[in-house]
């Protein structure tokens, strides 16, 4: 009876140990190949030349330093990775046993194991899914050899991978390295035909928005940007492990990048974070902001995992800091909510200056060690955009309707009447009382967002100071005017007539430079170009309709000399053929006007 079971008593121990082994090998528990770091796949490592970089964020080293060692995929070529082992080793015996020990970056994708006495002296996988970049420290012990080089085996695939490929050589500062190994290269560790990876001692890596709402939270500008492909992208994300939060911040800027943490949408009172661009390497600091004032500067260091890149006027760094800090009163808990801001600006030999661009500031408040989410922003205040609506509605639009009515369609509407008025009267009243309300209402919105006078505006505050005055003089003067017959009628046309062209001229070039405040500074040039095309728009209509009232267009030859004119929009002109174009001419510039005035106030709105 024995002896008919033992074939399947051997089976089913060859199916549970190989089923023990593959599972132990997908969940990255390879303390067996520490060693040899050869995974056990019964055939030989990759003959093909493998695209992966590991790089190093520093070359020199003092014992118990810290070590950022990143490990990436190619963007062309072999993409992704599975598994990996990471150990640190005598750059003068490679066959040696691990050196120091790890800290996780992202505990997510990988873990420490214990290669020899040392507690966490190696990172391998937690899982066969694909990977495109791994981020460990390294920390370096007391006792250590005076070159230490990073040693990786990289499995793309079970029968793909790459053993003991040679990372970058950090030396102790100060120690001349002694020799290397004569015996140990990549040739002699794994075939002939493996090139060693590409060792390069760099900063970071470049961030990557992969993960954003599933494994970390985001905060980017332009919405939906990732900074690995897009350099311009403004790239702020935070992931939360045990009782410490990473930080990761990317921009392009002229000297630094930075992000605060603030209860309400004022600066001022905020845990501000800065990494400033000092020469040829970017300080990472912890401050603290009083209204508008410089930042100040924390006396004490309690930001850890720090490290930083510099790529093409791209600065980008990482850090790390525990969730309470509470030998520090002006750090924030990160359990608590948080409008988030982010800026950028210029710094000199290390001094930074007033941010360039409205900060982007979060939509909501967010718990900083909440769930994942993918947050929105915004650099141009509520009220700003309102500001800068209504002032685009009112000048540009409701003015040059009403002045049009009045001008040329004052004889074409003399036997209609609407509430005891003639037609014509009552809609440009009705149009220039909406401009004079849209201008008030916009002209209070900024003294409300600034608590006061803007110092910094250059002369876009007194334009619109001139043109709220102006806006309100106009109705004023309307209640005064003289009776039609009367002797000084004259004068209030004139007086009528030069303070609102005036208004509407100074209004133009106020709103001109208004787009380009910081607080809502539009993308140019297109915006700057559409705004000039609604000006010709305007011009070209009102000139149509002038030529028009002096008989260029008029169909036939007559004698218009015996025609009295006082004012040019007195000029009459009764033909049919004379109320059709004045009609065309009206309803062509309305709907470009409209068209012109939505990409503006969609472009506001996005800002």
């Amino acid at each position: 009876m024995m002896s008919l079971n033992l074939p399947s008593l051997l089976l089913a121990l060859v199916v549970t140990v190989s089923f023990k082994t593959v599972t132990c090998f997908s969940n990255g528990k390879v303390t067996v190949a520490c060693t040899s770091m050869e995974p056990s796949h019964d055939q030989h490592s990759s003959t093909k030349p493998n695209t992966y970089t590991i790089t190093a964020n520093k070359d020199k080293f003092s014992p118990g330093d810290q070590v950022q060692v990143t490990l990436s995929a190619s963007k062309s070529g072999t993409t992704y990775f599975k598994g990996f082992l990471i150990e640190a080793r005598d750059a003068g015996n490679l066959d040696g046993g691990a050196l120091g020990s790890f800290t996780l970056v992202n505990s997510t994708d990988s873990q420490l194991l214990n290669c020899g006495p040392t507690q966490g002296s190696a990172v391998s996988h937690t899982s066969d899914s694909k990977k495109r970049q791994i981020q460990v420290i390294w920390n370096s012990p007391e006792s250590v050899p005076s070159s230490v080089q990073f040693l990786v085996t990289v499995v793309q695939k079970y029968r793909d991978y790459w053993v003991k490929i040679l990372g970058p050589v950090v030396s102790q500062a100060g120690v001349t390295p002694g020799p290397p190994h004569p015996t140990h290269s990549a040739a002699t560790t794994t075939t002939p035909a493996v090139l060693p990876i590409t060792a390069t001692v760099t900063p970071i890596m470049m961030f990557s928005s992969e993960g954003c709402g599933i494994r970390k939270s985001c905060l980017r500008d332009p919405v939906g940007c990732d900074p690995e492909l897009q350099p311009f992208c403004f790239f702020l994300s935070f992931t939360t492990a045990g009782q410490s939060t990473l930080f990761e911040l990317s921009g392009p800027a002229d000297g630094y990048i930075s992000f605060a943490l603030s209860l309400d949408r004022w600066m001022g009172n905020d845990d501000m974070y800065l990494c400033v661009q000092d020469g040829h390497k970017v300080d990472i600091d912890a401050a603290f902001v009083t209204g508008r004032s410089h930042p100040v500067v924390a006396s004490e260091n309690f930001l850890t995992d720090t490290a930083w890149r510099l790529s093409d006027g791209v600065i980008q760094c990482r850090f790390r800091r525990n969730i309470h800090i509470p030998q520090d009163l002006t750090r924030f808990s990160l359990n608590e909510s948080y409008y988030l801001f982010m800026a950028h600006g210029r710094a000199e030999n290390g001094m930074i200056h007033r941010h360039g661009r409205q900060p982007l500031i979060s939509a909501f408040q967010t718990v900083i060690t909440g769930p994942p989410q993918n947050l929105t922003g915004s650099r141009s205040p509520l009220l700003m955009k309102f500001h800068g609506a209504f002032m685009l509605i009112a000048w540009m639009s409701t003015v040059n309707i009403g002045i049009i009515i009045a001008r040329y369609f004052k004889d074409d509407w003399t036997d209609r009447a609407l509430c005891g008025q003639r037609v014509w009267f009552q809609v440009h009243r009705a149009l220039m009382v909406l401009t004079v309300l849209l201008t008030s209402v916009a002209f209070i919105l900024p003294f409300i967002y600034r608590g006061g006078w803007s110092h910094r505006a250059g002369a876009h505050p007194y334009l619109g100071c001139t043109v709220m005055f102006l806006a309100v003089i106009q109705p004023v003067m309307a209640l005064l005017r003289p009776r039609p017959d009367s002797a000084r009628r004259y004068i209030f046309n004139w007086m009528h007539f030069g303070a609102g062209t005036i208004a509407e001229i100074i209004a133009v070039v106020a709103i001109f430079l208004g787009i380009h405040q910081q607080a809502l500074v539009l993308p140019g040039p297109w915006s700057t170009g559409v705004l000039a095309g609604m000006v010709v728009w305007g011009v070209v209509a009102e000139l149509l309709l002038e030529f028009h009232s002096k008989g260029f267009f008029k169909l036939g030859s007559g004698n218009s000399e015996d025609k009295d004119e006082i004012l040019p929009e007195s000029t009459e002109l009764t033909s049919s053929e004379g109320g059709v174009f004045k009609r065309v001419v009206l309803a062509v510039f309305l709907s470009g006007n409209v068209a012109l005035l939505s990409c503006l106030l969609y472009s506001i709105s996005s800002i």
